[in-house]
């Protein structure tokens, strides 16, 4: 599957990632390159997408710095929705011109994490995600001419920083054409990954308190979840003023840095660590209550140590849980936080900082990097 011939490829943008760890500012060390690439038509199980929306995550950004290495290169992106093109042999449940959600981790249905109802990921689809394959095997991607064209690895089976890509079927979820395009991409990565940590990992009560650690994509769409499925105390906390206040616009009870809410003695029974920052997660567990739960979705880097107290653990009948991707089922989930958009009790719209061109894409590095940006969305 890795050989393409003109007959059976087209041509599509994106943003191409050749080397990683590049000097910062990204805006003038452009590791990203904007160039033309060769995409093979959909395989056995595969489908086509013209891509109309991708958001920039912080999970991009550490490729990119570094943090997390892959193979390149890379055309990245994993955060996407689209439009079906084309369908691939057996596959029978799409139509074409249906809006999708592209989803970074598939799930083969096969093996033994795909029976745990999302707790653990698909060993399968880890695998092709590290190699930078997708779920079926090979690449799609090249460059160059058709005689002696250069793969390009995909990035988690996805490759959203692009005008169109070639996923498995299993990547993707279909969604009512009444969810824009924009808020269809958010749901593929921020709120499967912040959203999912809530409803399948702590599983609050309608009534607990949840505090959320990290307000960036992932963490505001947890708080936003919280929001939405407790009545309970929901307290964000970051360093950024300025999403401290979208927090409290977003209907948290209150919003801190991380000093106030120590020096306040501020604990719930469930909270979220999604910053990805061995602090943050020291934080995360020091705001836990007895008898409490700390969930953790950040991905900090391989290196990083935290310190935490085991007696605090076993004196306290603490419990710490890690959740990837939310802990979630895409098919079951997705259309669950579908539905508390449409009963207005999610407001996406506001998760998005920005909606940019895919020529912005090294400077949306820096606003990330810098903490300033909640979800930056390329429009197609």
């Amino acid at each position: 599957m890795t050989g393409i011939t003109a007959q059976e490829s087209t041509t599509i943008r994106g943003a191409v990632l050749e080397t990683i760890g590049a000097d910062q500012p990204f805006a003038a060390s452009a590791p990203l390159r904007i160039q033309e690439l060769r995409l093979s038509a959909p395989g056995p199980g595969e489908v086509r997408i013209r891509i109309e929306a991708a958001g920039v995550c912080h999970s991009d950004l550490s490729v990119v710095d570094g943090n997390r290495v892959r193979p390149v290169p890379m055309l990245l992106g994993h955060e996407a929705a689209g439009i079906v093109e084309e369908l691939g042999e057996g596959v029978d449940d799409l139509a074409i011109g249906q809006r999708v959600v592209m989803v970074f981790l598939p799930r083969c249905g096969e093996c033994r994490e795909c029976s745990t109802d999302g707790r653990l990921p698909c060993s399968a689809g880890s695998a092709s995600n590290n190699a930078g394959e997708l779920l079926g095997g090979g690449r799609r991607l090249s460059r160059g001419t058709a005689a002696d064209g250069e793969p390009v690895h995909h990035h988690l089976g996805v490759s959203g920083f692009a005008t169109g890509a070639v996923v498995d079927r299993r990547s993707v979820v279909p969604v009512d054409a009444d969810v824009p395009a924009d808020i269809a991409a958010v749901l593929g990565c921020a709120v499967l990954t912040g959203g999912g940590a809530v409803l399948n990992a702590a599983r609050p009560g309608a009534e607990d308190d949840i505090i959320v650690v990290g307000l960036g994509g992932v963490g505001m769409a947890a708080l936003m979840v919280a929001r939405a499925v407790t009545s309970g105390r929901v307290t964000g906390i970051d360093q950024q003023p300025d999403k401290l206040e979208l927090a409290r616009q977003l209907g948290a009870d209150d919003a801190l840095t991380p000093e106030q809410a120590t020096h306040d003695g501020l604990t719930a029974t469930y909270v979220i660590e999604a910053a990805g920052h061995p602090i943050a997660f020291e934080t995360a567990v020091g705001l836990t209550g007895p008898g409490g739960t700390t969930v953790t979705v950040g991905l900090p880097a391989p290196g990083a140590v935290s310190r935490i107290s085991p007696l605090g653990l076993t004196a306290q009948a603490r419990s710490i849980i890690g959740s990837y991707l939310g802990s979630a089922v895409p098919a079951r989930d997705i259309p669950r936080f579908v539905e508390l958009w449409r009963a207005g009790k999610l407001p996406l719209e506001r998760l998005i900082t920005r909606h940019i061109a895919l020529e912005d894409l090294n400077e949306a590095m820096d606003e990330l990097a810098a903490g300033r940006a909640v979800r930056q969305v390329i429009e197609f």
